[in-house]
């Protein structure tokens, strides 16, 4: 399989995978639901919506969502160009993976903001009486009519890793016994994939990444006219 196939599977991979759990959870559970997986305490599916950027930010109200959809969009159209790119000039295959997770993840995002809103009837959502998002109570089903428009819809995160809790010793200044959690964000499939994509590159970027090499000839050339009137001494 050439490298151009596996990396459109690794990320075909990636975007089935995300969009199945996303689906599975938000048709089958309502959000703020935690499940232990296995039984664990450090590994749950804690369901919640994220109605703007990573780790819960906002951008603004309907506009301002709609403003960050399309540029997920352009930078999605533009990604796709240089991916090509990259496999047209040969980059090493462990600069593609990267690229290629940092690809998938940004485009599994993208679905949920570009197609979430007119799929399912409830789902987080921009109340222009209240200048701010609301949630919704029940399980959410498909539906035509949708919670949102296109462009609106919010994005799906459960991943939640909580693998170290407990509180700061009193003498620490300013925390002392306070809480603190370690993994606390909740994150989703997409998100995961960029950060590795990311972090990866990050860390071994003078191996990953292609450096151009010029050939230097074994021998010398000349480009010097030689004649039997040359003296050589």
């Amino acid at each position: 399989m050439s490298k151009k196939n596996q990396l459109v599977l690794l990320i075909l991979s990636i975007l089935v995978a995300d969009q199945c759990l996303k689906f599975w959870v938000k048709l089958n559970h309502p959000t703020g639901e935690i499940i232990r997986v296995f039984g664990m305490n450090w590994f749950r599916l804690h369901f919640i919506e994220n109605s703007g950027m990573a780790w819960g930010w906002k951008f603004g109200n309907e506009t301002g969502k709609a403003i960050l959809t399309l540029f997920r969009l352009v930078a999605v159209v533009i990604g796709t160009w240089y991916l090509g790119k990259f496999i047209k000039e040969k980059y090493a295959f462990g600069f593609l993976i990267c690229a290629g997770l940092i690809y998938a993840g940004a485009v599994g995002n993208l679905i949920d903001s570009l197609f979430y809103g007119v799929l399912f009837d409830k789902g987080l959502h921009y109340s222009p009486i209240l200048n701010d998002y609301i949630g919704y109570t029940g399980i959410a089903k498909f539906s035509q009519a949708g919670y949102s428009s296109l462009l609106h819809g919010s994005v799906v995160d459960m991943l939640y890793f909580p693998i170290l809790q407990g509180h700061f010793p009193a003498w620490i200044p300013f925390i002392g016994g306070n809480t603190f959690e370690f993994f606390s964000p909740i994150f989703n499939i997409a998100d995961a994939s960029i950060s590795i994509g990311v972090i990866t590159l990050f860390l071994f970027q003078q191996k990953l990444i292609k450096k151009e090499l010029q050939e230097i000839p074994a021998t010398g050339t000349t480009n010097s006219t030689v004649s039997d009137q040359t003296q050589v001494l």
